[in-house]
Formats: C-alpha cells, sequence, structure tokens
C-alpha cells in the first residue's frame, strides 16, 4: 500500500495533528511538497502534501484562505501541512474553515517536527511500497512461469487471474476464445471478440483497454507475437485499475505468452515441412511411408475420409484461409494437413470436420465481398478453391486432381469455390457455359446460320429436330410439320455445307453439344 495521510498522522515520530477533513485521511500520498508561493497550483501535479508555514500568505484573511485552498482542492493537492510556532502559534481559523468547507485534510504540524522528516517519511514509505510491488512481482512471475511449464496457458491464466483478483483470457490468431479463468469468464470474454479483432489490426505490440460488457469491469487487451500481425491476444479483465504488482503479473504473463506463441510457430513451421513430405509421399502413390513419417502428427487423419483442397490465391488472402482452417481444426481438437506453395495451398482435412467447413464459408464470405459494388474489377490474384470428393490414402493422387480440376473450372465461371461433387452430379450442359466452347459451337455452327440467313430453308431446327430424334426421319419431320424426303433433302445440304457425315457419331455429338451451347446464350 502506498503511504496515506492516515499513515502519516499515526507515525509516531511525527505527532501530526488533524485540524480538518478527518473523513478523508485515506487518500494515498504521492510526495510531500514544500511551497511558500501564493499560488503553488502550477508546480503541483496532484497528489501531493503540501507542507506551508505561510510566510507569505495572509492566513487569517477568510476570502484569501478560501480561494487559496480551493485552488489546492482543484490541482488535486491530497492535504494540507501547516507548521507552527513559526510565523503563526496556531493555525489561523480562516484557513481551518476554508479547508472544511473544501473537505481538504489540514495536519498541523509541530515546531519540532521539520518538513525534511515528513519528506523522508513519505519517501520511505513510497520506496516501501514499490519494493513489495517488485517483490510481489517477481513472485507472481515464477508463479506464472511454474504453471505455463506445467499447465500451460490455462495453467497460467488462472494463476494470472488469481494475481490480479479479476480473470483473464485468451484468444487464437482468429480472435476466437482459447481458453478463460475462471471459467465463468467465458462469455464475458466472447463478448470482447470485435475489439480484439480491431486490436489485431494493429501491428504487434499492441494494447487498448476498454469498458467490461455493460460495463461489469475494466479490461486491458494485449497483442501477443513479435510479427506484423498478432497471433494471439491476451484480455484481462479487473474492477479497477492495476497496481504495479498486478502489472508486473500482467506483463511476465505476456511476454510467457509471447515465447509460447513464437516456440509454436517454430513447431508449426517443422509441421509443415513433415505435412510436406507426407503430400509429396501421398501424391507418389506411398500411402504406407506417408503414414509412418505421419506418425502420431497426421495419422489420424489418414485413417479416415478426407478431402483435399487447392487454393490459389494473392498473399494476404490465402494467409487468412490458412488462418481460418487452422483456427477452425485447433478448435475441434481435429488434425490437418496445411501445405503453403507459393501463392498455391494444399489441404488435406477431415470429410465433414470443422476444417472443411471453414473453408466453405471463407470462400462464401469472399464471395459475398466481390458482390459488392467496390469490388466488381476483383484482381486476377483473387482467391480461387478447389475442394475433391472424399477419398483416402490410396486415392489421395486421384483427390488431387479432383480438386485441381474443381479448381479449374471455379476459374472458369468466376467463382471463388467449386466441389468436385458438384461437377460429378448433375448435368454436362452447364459446363458448356465456357468461353472456348461457345467459341467452337459458333464456328461449327456459323454456316448453317448464314444459310437460313438467306431464307433458302431451315437447316438449324431441321438438325436439332433429326438429332433429337436420333436420326428417325418420319418422327422429326412430323416435327417441323414436312415430308420426310423434304428433311432427308435438307440433311444432305447440313452434310454438304459442313462437309461431315452425320453417319460418324462423333459429328452427331459435337453438333448436339454445339447446338446447346448455342441455344444455352
Amino acid at each position: 500500500m502506498p503511504p496515506t495521510l492516515a499513515s502519516l498522522v499515526h507515525h509516531s515520530a511525527l505527532k501530526l495533528t488533524v485540524r480538518a477533513g478527518e473523513d478523508r485521511l485515506d487518500v494515498p500520498v504521492r510526495w510531500a511538497h514544500v511551497s511558500e508561493l501564493a499560488d503553488p497550483v502550477p508546480y503541483m501535479e496532484g497528489g501531493e502534501l503540501l507542507l506551508i508555514t505561510a510566510l507569505k500568505l495572509d492566513a487569517e484573511d477568510p476570502e484569501a484562505m478560501r480561494k487559496y485552498v480551493k485552488r489546492l482542492v482543484g490541482a488535486g493537492v491530497v492535504g494540507l501541512g501547516f507548521a507552527v510556532g513559526v510565523n503563526y502559534d496556531e493555525i489561523p481559523k480562516a484557513l481551518v474553515d476554508a479547508a472544511e468547507r473544501e473537505g481538504l485534510p489540514l495536519l498541523e504540524v509541530p515546531r519540532r517536527t521539520p518538513f525534511l522528516a515528513i519528506s523522508k517519511a513519505v519517501s520511505a514509505a513510497i520506496a516501501a511500497d514499490q519494493y513489495r510491488a517488485v517483490t510481489a512481482g517477481f513472485a507472481a512471475q515464477r508463479e506464472l512461469t511454474r504453471q505455463a511449464l506445467n499447465a500451460g496457458p490455462e495453467g497460467l491464466l488462472t494463476a494470472l487471474a488469481a494475481q490480479v483478483d479479476g480473470w483473464a483470457a485468451l484468444y487464437d490468431a482468429s480472435g476466437a476464445v482459447v481458453a478463460t479463468a475462471p471459467e465463468w469468464a467465458g462469455r464475458r470474454a466472447a463478448r470482447l471478440t470485435a475489439e480484439v479483432e480491431r486490436l489485431r489490426e494493429r501491428p504487434a505490440p499492441a494494447s487498448s483497454v476498454v469498458g467490461g460488457p455493460d460495463n461489469e469491469d475494466r479490461v486491458e487487451l494485449h497483442s501477443l507475437g513479435t510479427g506484423r500481425r498478432p497471433r494471439a491476444a491476451l484480455a484481462v479483465g479487473t474492477a479497477s485499475a492495476l497496481g504495479t504488482a498486478e502489472r508486473y503479473a500482467v506483463h511476465s504473463a505476456i511476454a510467457l505468452l509471447t515465447l509460447t506463441t513464437e516456440r509454436s510457430r517454430s513447431l508449426h513451421a517443422a509441421e509443415q515441412r513433415v505435412g510436406a513430405a507426407v503430400l509429396r509421399m501421398l501424391l507418389a502413390g506411398q500411402p504406407d511411408h506417408a503414414r509412418g513419417v505421419a506418425g502420431d502428427l497426421y495419422g489420424g487423419l489418414l485413417d479416415a475420409p478426407f478431402r483435399m483442397i487447392v487454393a490459389d490465391a494473392g498473399g494476404e488472402l490465402l494467409a487468412g484461409l490458412i488462418e481460418a482452417v487452422e483456427s477452425a481444426a485447433a478448435r475441434s481438437g481435429e488434425a490437418v494437413l496445411v501445405v503453403p506453395e507459393g501463392e498455391r495451398l494444399v489441404v488435406l482435412a477431415a470429410d465433414g470436420g470443422a476444417a472443411v467447413a471453414a473453408t466453405v464459408e471463407y470462400a462464401a464470405a469472399r464471395e459475398a465481398a466481390r458482390a459488392a459494388p467496390e469490388q466488381a474489377d476483383a484482381a486476377d490474384d483473387d482467391l480461387v478453391v478447389g475442394l475433391s470428393a472424399p477419398s483416402g490414402p490410396i486415392a489421395a493422387a486421384a483427390a488431387y486432381k479432383q480438386a485441381e480440376q474443381a479448381l479449374s473450372v471455379a476459374r472458369r465461371r468466376g467463382r471463388v469455390l467449386v466441389e468436385h461433387d458438384q461437377l460429378a452430379s448433375g448435368s454436362v450442359l452447364p459446363l458448356l457455359a465456357d468461353d472456348a466452347v461457345k467459341a467452337f459451337a459458333d464456328g461449327l455452327l456459323r454456316p448453317l446460320y448464314e444459310h437460313d440467313a438467306t431464307g433458302r430453308g431451315d437447316l438449324v431446327a431441321s438438325l436439332r429436330a433429326w438429332l433429337s430424334r436420333h436420326g428417325q426421319w418420319d418422327a422429326a419431320a412430323a416435327d417441323l410439320g414436312v415430308h420426310r424426303h423434304t428433311l432427308r433433302y435438307r440433311m444432305r445440304r447440313v452434310e454438304e455445307i459442313l462437309g461431315r457425315s452425320l453417319d460418324d457419331p462423333d459429328v452427331r455429338m459435337e453438333l448436339w453439344l454445339a447446338l446447346k451451347a448455342t441455344s444455352a446464350e
């Protein structure tokens, strides 16, 4: 505890007597200052015990004393010490009344007590308080370190919450709550995710102080990590501002959690290198070797159906996808294999798991952002994702090819994400919307359209009817309302104009698809 006016009054060697403001003696004293100026306010910082002899004051003038005391209170002076037996044998009534009126504690200092003794007492008490705070801080640091080593971040948060007599929460790189202490603080921490997100947008290290949810407490937010973008955040909630010892504890927790975060980054980089090796083995058709290298790290992932995800994007978007996938997997406790390759990303994730769901959600958010008017001219390096069908280690190469095919279709269609299941089911007709297919169809059918434009027949409609009836002359002629010999003549003209035989099944297939592609415009 810092020194207070009460502790000075009870100091046996000082012999101070309270003459006014007895109900405000519990105020902390930041310093003891001697000044005989008529207006010492410009030299005050607040929290001082001002010591005077009234050498230059008319202490018996009620109006002068009223103004003098009012200025002191306005400057944050916490007490006034008046030395008797120097200029006045006792404290003038005008000063006592003014102090009572303004609620300023007024202490009588006997002649035998020099101001220096009071200053030394205050200084010694401040030094003792600081020593206690530093000692308590070192003790807190030892306890936090012990908990971090033995119980991990959860144990550290528990120790920190006890040290600050409040609560603490740890957030991951996505801003989601990872752990809280005590457990009841989970809801309170979750309501601060927006503030954490704003903090993460600032370069590390960064911190902010916010009012707790519903103004329940005071919350300090601190970013964790040494990179340009914070990898985690710490929240500390207390009923009031932190003291010196509590501040030491918080700073120790930040350092320990940052070390843990940076160590995790190194381990994560090593895991990615192992993951790249595992992926190469899977794609090379060596699932047994892949399992051996993966061990417990990815072994569970390779024993169940997984999805292969291939993504192309610029740096920030790809980093955001990695962050979303890894955070979702960490929260759900599932294994995920993430292999960045420049501006390409390959992910192996459990089918139906949180990582796949996070990929779909991230892509949907990007799709919505691109749909906004200000994003109409999205850059060519925007996010494109292909998702394979469920697969296993033996068919990993096929799953990779599926993901690449889906990614290629997504790029051609201007989509953010396409699943291979969407290509393998339904109709092939949506694929005909591709510009290259349309160009081929236009080129193939253009001679027929040019012929019909002269009014010499309806070859395109006749060809469509004949192909739709699988070459049945009578049925196709009936659909057109012409004689079958007329239809036969038209089909011979089609062959002559195109230079192709309708007896060739490949020609019939190409013409049918061309008709479908042009009719889809």
